[in-house]
């Protein structure tokens, strides 16, 4: 009868052991709602990337675009809506980086290979792979150097490679325009217009991203900016194509602008940390009159 007993205070030990009881509080405390909104807008923009894929196998390319765009500014406001309610979790960040290689790599990929490079049979699908590829690596490096504690402070305020979300946008540019009526490109160069923006995405090009910027709008300024604001919205629903197609090409030009500007900030960075060494170079010069001769005591000796 002892070996039955001990069992059972084995049992009984291990069903109350406070540790366990601990793991199970915290696997069924509640979550704040605030910590779910960032993940149902970022559910939200995953569905409109999947059916934007939806749309591009059936034709609707208009919709499938539309809803790439949609995907675009999901993605633009679940992250700050998280600061904003703090609702920052690893989870979110997990989940909206699936989602972006979904919505900005699978998503504009298959949508270029319905609308014309599948004409071009496999070297189309090598150019849709690519890209979807590149927006995934991109993803990937992002996600492994943004706790990089080697990272200058300017640094911050800098993309490495075009973002994935920018990327989406802008090889989606020969759709835009054949929107607007011009002649569609040779289906080569589509392919070579899809695999350079796929290239940029993996480069290690400084692109500006103005996430350290802190704006703040005057009081007098706050109705402007909002009329602003409603005016550009109502301007892209009106005319999506004209602005998508203007606001691709600027973006693609002032690319080089970003890659100046990161360089003069490494210059100075570079000069601000050389500055202290060469003022206390100044500060302790040596003593013209001292020669490399030493006495007895391993002393300078004096020329005069």
């Amino acid at each position: 009868m002892a070996k039955p007993a001990a069992a059972c205070y084995i049992l009984i030990t291990m069903a109350i052991d406070p540790k366990s009881l601990e793991l199970r509080r915290r696997r069924f405390r509640p979550i704040p709602v605030r910590m779910l909104v960032p993940n149902f807008i970022t559910l939200l923009a995953i569905c409109a990337g999947l059916t934007a894929i939806r749309l591009s196998t059936e034709g609707r390319m208009e919709l499938a675009v539309a809803a790439i765009v949609f995907a675009a500014v999901l993605d633009g406001i679940d992250g700050r809506v998280a600061r904003m309610i703090k609702g920052q979790s690893k989870f979110g960040a997990e989940l909206d980086s699936l989602a972006d290689f979904v919505n900005f790599g699978v998503a504009p990929g298959l949508i270029l290979y319905f609308w014309q490079l599948r004409e071009l049979n496999n070297g189309g699908w090598i150019a849709a792979m690519v890209f979807a590829i590149s927006g995934g690596l991109r993803l990937a490096r992002f996600n492994a150097t943004m706790d990089d504690p080697n990272k200058p402070a300017y640094a911050a305020n800098y993309f490495t490679g075009v973002p994935a979300p920018a990327g989406a946008i802008a090889v989606l540019l020969p759709i835009y325009l054949a929107f607007l009526g011009l002649p569609k490109p040779p289906a080569a160069v589509t392919a070579v217009y899809t695999f350079a923006i796929g290239c940029l995405m993996v480069s290690r090009l400084p692109v500006f991203s103005g996430k350290t910027v802190r704006m703040r709008v005057p009081p007098e300024m706050v109705l402007p900016v909002f009329v602003s604001v409603v005016f550009l919205i109502a301007l892209l629903i009106g005319y999506p194509w004209y602005i998508l197609s203007v606001c691709t090409v600027i973006y693609l030009l002032s690319l080089p602008v970003g890659w100046k500007s990161y360089r003069d900030h490494q210059r100075k960075a570079e000069a601000q940390a050389t500055a202290p060494v060469a003022a206390s170079a100044t500060a302790n010069p040596q003593p013209p009159f001292l020669s490399t001769a030493v006495d007895g005591d391993d002393r300078p000796v004096r020329l005069n």
